[in-house]
């Protein structure tokens, strides 16, 4: 196979693309990267630029896909890319560029979820699935994610009943939008489970990061024939498909003569563990002319000030928002564009992320901040901004935005233009934060969930996603709370259970 991928921590032991994605996260605890796969740059004369081209997003998937993922053949990525895309998302163009205002926005919220990670978790399941194939046939894998809010739904619904595979989700107890809860409490499928974490979601990231770093729960489920992977963006099969939105967002620019074929575009990001944004650079050094990424970051605004001073430093209040995907505090990707951008300097990468560990800040060298600011900018909304946000897109465009939207529209709003096409990535329906987007729109809501989605239909006259009102009647199948420190026995128990 092609021993593309290493750890983030050290160059040694390199693995391909499928045993990446198998293992989620490297031995060593860093995150896998690859260097070879960002020298093969995209043909963007191939990807169908002329204004009547029919070239569609699953043929741009195809064509990203396919270097970044180097040991997966054509028809691998084909049939992964056929599942994933055909059929499974309400809009035909999956990811439609829509007018907002005098600039534009990505709609990548019509997936089975409604929101952005279904981009990718459409995905991952059919990685996967051809990843144990072909590096440990016969053996099964428990997927172990820890969410914001968004990821659980998605991962759940990416891998319910898919074979050999079971999957785990933690979430922040009382720190997801009612809606978030009920998508993933009433998940059908008979290899899922889902348990709420008492504390932050770094509570509930940093308890599955040491089930993954804890040998003897390794060896234990090895002893059962059985993977411990992740769903999360530290794994790389979800982390790249993401990059395919970004240029199907400049194609379509392009094709509607809106930029030329060598323009950059700019790109406003609203994010909180950095893989969203982290996908946008991944695409510029594979040659797309990406212009600005911005950072667009709630009141856990810990990016902004690392970009600012070179300091990360989550040693801070953890404030719970209405943008609740994006209540972060550890941003795990950003470990990626740290390596990327030291130019391969595991040691220091491994020194920074130990720095984080044991002292819970970090300082990047000068001349490696240099190289992060030349393309990124960063920007806060705390939720007063937020909901100014949501109102003024209702009042101007009458678009109803959802909160982790408005955080980007809001700073967006608020930042120069630079002569640039600007992209805004609006990562949610509005309907899975429907009390909070009534509120900031001047109504108080209802207390019943459902109750508020109607109010919202019937203010805004549109129609709520059929999966998120046909929750109404989903019954409830998980309500178990558990410690950080007890997940490595409720994992183990969901191993036994799932896959017996």
């Amino acid at each position: 196979m092609n021993a593309s991928y290493h750890s983030t921590r050290s160059a040694e032991h390199p693995v391909s693309a499928k045993e990446a994605i198998l293992q989620g996260l490297a031995p060593d605890g860093g995150l896998y990267v690859s260097d070879a796969v960002l020298e093969r740059p995209l043909d963007l004369d191939a990807l169908g630029l002329e204004p009547r081209s029919a070239v569609s997003y699953l043929d741009h998937a195809r064509q990203v896909l396919a270097p970044l993922i180097p040991d997966f053949s054509a028809d691998e990525v084909d049939a992964a890319v056929r599942g994933a895309y055909e059929g499974t998302f309400a809009d035909p163009e999956i990811v439609p560029l829509t007018p907002f205002g005098d600039d534009w926005r990505l709609e990548l919220f019509h997936g089975p979820t409604c929101a952005f990670k279904d981009l990718a978790l459409q995905m991952l399941p059919r990685l996967m699935s051809r990843s144990l194939a072909a590096v440990a046939p016969g053996k099964r894998v428990l997927i172990l994610t820890a969410t914001s809010g968004d990821t659980g739904k998605a991962a759940l619904a990416g891998f319910a009943d898919v074979p050999s595979t079971a999957i785990v989700v933690l979430y922040p107890a009382g720190k997801v939008s009612d809606v978030q809860r009920l998508q993933m409490v009433t998940q059908p499928g008979a290899n899922v489970a889902v348990a709420a974490v008492r504390g932050t979601f770094d509570d509930a990231q940093t308890a599955a990061k040491r089930v993954f770093s804890d040998r003897s729960v390794e060896g234990r489920l090895a002893e059962a024939g059985v993977l411990l992977s992740s769903a999360n963006s530290i794994n790389v099969g979800r982390l790249v498909p993401q990059v395919v939105y970004y240029v199907d967002a400049w194609c379509r620019l392009v094709r509607a003569g809106k930029v030329a074929r060598d323009e950059a575009v700019d790109f406003f990001v609203p994010t909180g563990n950095f893989g969203d944004i982290l996908a946008g650079y991944l695409a510029k050094r594979l040659g797309l002319p990406v212009g600005r990424l911005t950072i667009c970051s709630n009141a856990n605004d810990v990016l902004v000030d690392f970009l600012a001073t070179g300091t990360y430093d989550r040693r801070r209040e953890f404030k719970k928002s209405i943008s609740p995907s994006m209540d972060i505090l550890v941003s795990s990707n950003l470990e990626r564009l740290l390596y990327y951008e030291s130019e391969g300097d595991v040691e220091l990468v491994a020194s920074l992320m130990a720095d984080l560990a044991e002292k819970g800040a970090y300082t990047v060298p000068e001349r490696v901040m240099n190289g992060i600011r030349e393309t990124f900018d960063a920007g806060r909304a705390d939720d007063d901004d937020t909901r100014l946000a949501i109102a003024g897109a209702w009042s101007d465009l009458g678009l109803a935005i959802d909160p982790h939207t408005a955080v980007g529209a809001r700073v967006m709003g608020q930042s120069e233009p630079q002569g640039r096409q600007r992209v805004l990535l609006s990562t949610a329906s509005p309907y899975k934060f429907p009390a909070d987007v009534l509120r900031a729109l001047g109504t108080e809501p209802p207390a019943d969930g459902f109750a508020a989605m109607d109010a919202l239909a019937d203010l805004t006259e549109t129609a709520p996603p059929a999966s998120l009102a046909a929750l109404r009647s989903a019954p409830v199948r998980f309500d178990e709370t558990i410690d950080p420190l007890d997940a490595g026995a409720y994992v183990e128990a969901c191993a036994r259970e799932l896959l017996a």
